[in-house]
């Protein structure tokens, strides 16, 4: 056990982030105990059945950790938030001649980690996404993942024509409302690529014209899909 100090409220620029609660940082701990660099404990977990379990992990990972109930004040506002990890971000890469999720200016952070979490879900661990676009490393993003965004590869691309570039020769889906094909009738021919556009509006026209764009069909008492549920349906009928 060791004390830490001087932690500050996470920001963009930091060198580090931070899983807000237990089921994140058992993740952390277990996928990416390397990059952690301390486990903050609530007062009020020290009871619990599982501090043994947590205790016991950051013994075999050698990491520190303390019993600082003034660092929940700094860096969650969550009343039921009992243990923080706190890690060093890290590059991630993902991988040519597997399949991707590619996210085109992802802006919320909850959707982000949501579809995170789908995609672990269906089996895709490669998620490209393209910017501008939410902190990749936003603590909000890790929650609403369930710490499934340690599962997975995402990787920053400054624009499309860049992911293009850097992965060719695949199966380009983009998924738009005026789309060529209905997602019921499509084909996924690996590795293959399914794209998303932005929560509020979608992706550009010309993506129509690049692969097979689809539609995911639904009645007309709605606009349109929730990006995370559009995603979820997509991720579905591509690796069933």
């Amino acid at each position: 056990m060791g004390a830490k100090t001087n932690v500050k409220r996470y920001k963009k620029e930091s060198d580090v982030s931070y899983s807000l609660g237990i089921t994140l940082t058992f993740e952390l701990l277990n996928k990416k105990p390397d990059m952690v660099t301390h486990i903050y404990i609530h007062s009020s977990f020290v009871d619990r059945e599982a501090y043994d379990k947590l205790i016991m992990l950051c013994n075999n990972h050698n990491v520190a950790y303390s019993i600082n109930d003034k660092v929940f004040h700094i860096l969650s506002k969550k009343e039921n938030c009992y243990v923080i990890g706190e890690f060093k971000k890290y590059e991630m890469k993902i991988q040519n001649e597997e399949n991707h999720v590619v996210l085109v200016n992802p802006s919320n952070a909850g959707n982000l980690g949501t579809i995170i979490r789908s995609c672990l879900g269906f089996g895709i661990r490669n998620i490209a996404v393209i910017g501008p676009s939410v902190d990749l490393f936003e603590p909000k993003v890790i929650r609403a993942s369930m710490g499934a965004f340690f599962g997975v590869d995402i990787q920053y691309y400054d624009n499309f024509d860049l992911y293009l570039e850097c992965h060719s020769s695949r199966s380009l889906h983009p998924f738009m409302l005026d789309a060529k094909a209905a997602l019921a009738d499509s084909r996924f021919n690996q590795p293959y690529s399914l794209i998303f556009g932005n929560e509020a509006t979608g992706l550009p026209a010309e993506f129509n014209n690049i692969g097979e764009s689809i539609i995911i069909r639904h009645s007309k008492e709605i606009d349109s899909l929730n990006l995370p549920i559009a995603v979820s349906i997509a991720l579905y009928e591509a690796t069933k």
